[in-house]
């Protein structure tokens, strides 16, 4: 595996309406796969939706695809997409 995708960070950003069981199901993706993220963060807006970043570090791109594609089957997901930090 290239050493520069084994230490690139990514972050994966989610928006979901203000359901309760939202974080849930995002950090469940990533305890599935036995992944540790570096940092979690969930806001509640103005607009009544939930924002909820995940960043991590050593997943390849493909990986953070098809995770952010599974958590956007979830009905209160609105949208997921990462994007690297560096």
């Amino acid at each position: 595996m290239d050493t520069s995708q084994t230490v690139s960070r990514r972050r994966l950003q989610v928006v979901a309406d203000a359901d309760p069981g939202a974080i849930a199901r995002v950090v469940e993706r990533f305890q599935n796969l036995n992944i540790v993220p570096r940092r979690i963060t969930a806001e509640f807006s103005s607009n009544e939706m939930l924002h909820i970043e995940v960043d991590v570090c050593g997943i390849p791109d493909e990986q953070l695809t098809l995770i952010a594609g599974k958590i956007c089957q979830a009905s209160c997901i609105i949208n997921a997409y990462w994007h690297r930090l560096d």
